[in-house]
């Protein structure tokens, strides 16, 4: 075990399984404190490597982050702690391999529940090697004004209060986190302070004990008293009182065992702590206290009267001139979270980002305000989804039934097409699914695919303004731009697009009025008098009845109307539609194990 001092204002730790509170308000801490260097050197995760971001004050810092913990040694070398937010299965284990590089002369085990057996090897070894083990079951400790383990001390509020900030002259140690963070605050009201303090943790085999920590205290010239909060169960305190008889300990002790209440009770009572079980009379609060005074450790009646006996041995240290009151210093401001300041309405900030159509945060997400459970629960399709988040509304029936058969009709046209061989080659090189899939989204555009909106556009534009086919066919042909939505390279007049005729036939029995549509028939019966294959295709079906469906169903307006058009709407129905396809092109490569693809010379034409 260490003989003194075990922090400084220079002391960097480890940090195992990342935790993002503790290690902020351990960053906070040195902050408060003055460091300029922060106190968490690594991080070590295992399987994960990289940087995680925090503050140091007002500056944001990029902490490293290692895989293994030999690796995070001997990347930093002067970082002697090791604290161990590890779960009890796993703490064991990484301690001790932490324990067994020579840069690490700490271990802070802040788990309970580690079983016993692996408890006593860790305290062998660490004796064995002169190592300190504070813990397992322990919130850490604290040296006033230089370091911090983990969540010691809780909040910076509470620091602050403690006046922990700066180093005073009192030396502390205790079974108990939790009492800890009182006594700070008691020993802060009455005294100059903490200069360090220790919980040992509550489990029945602690890493150190408390005569470990009062004897390295004694050694240490700043601490001028030492306060011991102890508990009932097991022998620890026996050790102190040794100590006290042997004349080993020359400075005030004032001393406290909890759990006298426990006489009270008829059967044995197991309080908080896995120790913390009078186990016989020599284990009980009574007679420890008793050996204390005995042994000639200042101890109090009872809690209650704890403080008040902390306060006179620390006057009296003042009036003999062993110690002399400090000077108060106001710490810096922490800097506040931008989140903490906006909720306690300090600050106010822009975002960053606008939604409209959905909404996270409540119980379970909204699709333009409709929960989530009340679409499944209405039986609602993707026509509908599609209609909330698109078209912010919900549609009618009819309305969704027509995207549902478009996104049908639409998902494949066949290995041939552009983007289907696109996504094909692509699989066939080994490539992941999303490259697959973008690949063939890629070629979506004028030329394949991504007419239906032109479609709309031109025949939206020709029947507002009165044109007739021929006036509206021959301006585009002035232009020197084809019609989009007309012409296909397998159909005719006399063998017409299967996926149109079933999209007209709906929307004749379904639509209140297809006007729009009727017009890129007449359209069509135009162009087919000039070629056999300038038929009216898919693009221009959905386009114009798209125009029809927004129009007749009478829930937006015209300057709406217009805004899903020129925003690239309707392209994005063949868009979602054909992903299904390229998708499915994507898996039937990969599942038939199809080799690399190389276009075959024949298929090529050379020239110069």
């Amino acid at each position: 075990m260490a003989t003194g001092q075990l922090f400084s204002k220079t002391t960097q730790a480890l940090f195992y399984n990342y935790k993002q509170l503790p290690i902020q308000r351990m960053l906070d801490f040195d902050f408060l404190c003055g460091r300029e260097t922060p106190s968490v050197a690594g991080i070590i995760n295992p399987g994960s490597e990289g940087f995680q971001k925090l503050f140091f004050g007002q500056e944001e810092i990029a902490i490293p982050v290692h895989s293994t913990i030999e690796a995070a040694c001997a990347a930093h070398p002067t970082a002697d702690v090791f604290i161990n937010f590890a779960s009890f299965r796993s703490a064991a284990a990484s301690s001790m391999s932490a324990l067994k590089q020579p840069t690490i002369k700490v271990a802070a085990i802040i788990a309970e529940g580690v079983p016993e057996s692996d408890a006593k090897q860790l305290i062998a070894y660490a004796k064995a090697n002169n190592k300190v083990v504070i813990g397992p079951a322990t919130v850490g400790g604290i040296q006033a004004g230089a370091f911090k383990i983990g969540d010691t001390a809780g909040t910076i509020d509470n620091i602050i209060q403690c006046k922990l900030y700066r180093p005073g002259s009192v030396g502390f140690v205790s079974k108990s986190g939790g009492m800890s963070n009182e006594l700070y605050n008691t020993i802060a009201r009455v005294t100059d302070g903490i200069y360090e303090g220790i919980a040992i943790g509550g489990d029945v085999f602690p890493g150190s004990t408390l005569s470990d920590h009062v004897l390295r205290f004694n050694n240490i010239p700043q601490v001028k008293m030492v306060v011991v909060l102890g508990e009932l169960g097991g022998r620890d305190e026996y050790s102190l009182v040794e100590a006290l008889k042997q004349g080993r300990i020359n400075k005030p002790v004032v001393a406290w065992v909890s759990g006298t209440c426990a006489t009270l009770f008829k059967s044995e009572v197991q309080f908080g702590h896995a120790g913390a079980k009078s186990g016989g009379e020599m284990e009980s609060a009574q007679a420890k206290n008793q050996a204390l005074r005995d042994a000639g450790a200042v101890v109090p009646t009872s809690y209650e009267a704890f403080e008040g006996a902390i306060k006179e041995t620390f006057e009296k240290l003042v009036e003999a001139g062993n110690t002399t009151p400090l000077k108060e210093i106001t710490p810096p401001q922490i800097p506040e979270d931008l989140s903490t300041a906006i909720k306690s309405g300090k600050v106010r900030a822009p975002t960053h980002i606008i939604s409209t159509i959905s909404d996270d945060r409540g119980e379970e997400p909204c699709y333009a305000g409709v929960p989530m459970s009340s679409i499944v629960e209405q039986g609602l399709g993707v026509g509908d989804v599609i209609s909330l988040l698109w078209f912010k509304r919900s549609l009618p029936r009819y309305c969704t039934r027509f995207i549902e058969i478009c996104v049908m009709l639409c998902a494949d046209h066949g290995p041939c097409v552009s983007g289907a061989h696109n996504s094909i080659v692509t699989a066939r090189a080994g490539k992941d699914l999303v490259s697959c899939l973008v690949s063939g989204l890629l070629t979506i555009g004028p030329r394949f695919g991504g007419a239906i909106d032109d479609a709309a556009r031109y025949f939206k534009d020709a029947y507002d303004k009165g044109l007739t086919p021929y006036e509206f066919v021959e301006s585009m042909k002035k232009k020197g731009i084809r019609v989009p939505g007309i012409g296909h390279r397998i159909k005719r007049g006399d063998n017409r697009d299967k996926r149109v005729e079933l999209l007209q036939r709906y929307a004749r029995e379904n639509f209140p009025s297809v006007k729009y549509m009727e017009y890129a028939v007449q359209v069509e019966t135009y162009t087919l008098s000039k070629a056999n294959n300038l038929v009216l295709n898919v693009d221009g079906a959905i386009g114009s009845l798209f125009l029809d469906l927004l129009a007749g169903s009478g829930m937006f307006t015209k300057p709406e109307i217009d805004e899903i058009v020129e925003i690239g709407y309707l392209n994005g129905l063949f868009v979602l539609a054909r992903s299904i396809g390229l998708i499915g092109h994507t898996f039937d490569q990969k599942r038939l194990k199809q080799p690399l693809y190389r276009h075959p010379w024949e298929d090529v034409l050379y020239t110069k």
